[in-house]
């Protein structure tokens, strides 16, 4: 992967480490460098995807540089014997003198000169923060350190509901916390013949993606097609070991070193979609199947906020059938 990056200084901007893809700095408007500290400006984030080729990265740079943009860093990544090219820039500039709407155009008339497969900015700032819904069963341990990340801001995101098989008493943490903030909880029985997709379709059409807190059921591959968005999951392991129900017992039973957590995206392949996020914790012979239960619940929480966060902030791009790049 060749990383490239830019910090503001008070001299010029340097970039470091760019054979053969150099972001040019020549263009960049020297007064607009000199008042970079000015509280006009505002933060950018774009990322590419299109078939490898030369000149991409001086285009993109030239686009944010001829519209008074500054980049503050950027990730490259072209793999090797492989035809195809990732970036992700994130830049600052004057809304005034690049509006959100001239900035799209521009991106999209870069996207069509690559043939990009993706080309998507975002002005978290200007931009309406994403809408998800929230499904979980009887664990709330995720689901509440997600509200409680909505809450103190950490997570750039709206919770617009919460969808549970399991329902849960009006004075408990979580439906009291749901109440005072007005987020729908929506508590719908399942049966293995019946798992409402109809209604919990009906429920999230408005949601940008879905983010499952340690929803326990599997969704058909109707469902999936019909929602037609991005479904974020938590799995309490570390894939692609200890597949299916109760990885914390598996891997107990198998005497590991390391227990992990898992966020991935959901495909029609129990366990089995793109890897967005891992994470690892050491156990010990000393360790009962509690604390492994334990300390899997915390890699859960840490590892599924991380995971949002990533695709939030435009990290995660897909890559090949099923992998993942991540900025």
């Amino acid at each position: 992967m060749t990383l490239i990056q830019r910090r503001v200084s008070s001299s010029l901007p340097q970039i470091l480490g760019v054979p053969k893809r150099s972001f040019s700095s020549s263009k960049y408007p020297v007064e607009y460098l000199n008042s970079s500290s000015s509280t006009s400006l505002t933060r950018g984030i774009h990322v590419f995807h299109c078939p490898d080729g030369v000149g991409i990265v001086a285009k993109l740079s030239d686009c944010i540089a001829s519209r008074g943009g500054n980049i503050l860093n950027a990730d490259v990544f072209v793999p090797e014997n492989k035809n195809v090219f990732y970036s992700r820039s994130v830049f600052i500039f004057d809304p005034v003198k690049w509006p959100r709407e001239q900035m799209d155009e521009d991106f999209s008339k870069l996207a069509k000169m690559f043939n990009a497969m993706r080309s998507v900015v975002r002005v978290p700032d200007l931009d309406p923060k994403y809408k998800i819904a929230v499904l979980a069963s009887k664990q709330e341990h995720c689901l509440v350190d997600l509200l409680h990340g909505w809450q103190d801001g950490r997570l750039p995101l709206d919770i617009t509901r919460v969808i549970s098989n399991h329902d849960r008493a009006p004075n408990t943490h979580a439906i009291r916390f749901l109440e005072r903030h007005g987020i729908p909880y929506h508590y719908l029985s399942t049966t293995k013949e019946n798992k409402r997709e109809d209604e919990i379709l009906g429920l999230v059409q408005d949601s940008d993606f879905l983010v499952l807190a340690r929803y326990m059921q599997i969704f058909s591959g109707s469902f999936l097609k019909s929602y037609g968005k991005d479904i974020i999951n938590i799995h309490h392991g570390l894939l692609p070991s200890f597949k299916g129900g109760n990885p914390s017992k598996q891997a107990f039973d198998a005497g590991v070193k390391l227990i992990g957590a898992t966020s991935h995206f959901i495909t029609e392949e129990l366990d089995g979609g793109p890897i967005i996020e891992q994470m690892v914790e050491r156990v010990s012979h000393r360790d009962n199947l509690q604390i492994f239960v334990q300390k899997s619940e915390d890699l859960e929480k840490r590892c599924l906020a991380k995971a949002i966060r990533s695709y939030c902030e435009l990290r995660v791009l897909p890559h090949e059938e099923n992998k993942t790049v991540v900025f």
